[in-house]
């Protein structure tokens, strides 16, 4: 399971990535600190990812501390 989160966006980072950016949004703001998460396949017809304000498919955290 992935360990860094985005603090930006809330993608979930995986873990054969070396860099320590986000490359859904660009920041460096990463973290450990997150619970649960969510798997979006199509972002269009998701009524979670228009909630969580998601554009792209991939996992994201629910909660990010």
């Amino acid at each position: 399971m992935p360990e860094l989160v985005c603090k930006e966006c809330h993608r979930l980072i995986e873990d054969k990535v070396k860099e320590l950016v986000c490359r859904n949004c660009n920041s460096t703001a990463l973290t450990s600190d997150w619970s649960g998460y969510v798997v979006i396949i199509d972002p269009q017809k998701s009524l979670i990812a228009k909630r969580l304000g998601v554009k792209m498919p991939g996992k994201y955290a629910l909660k990010v501390r």
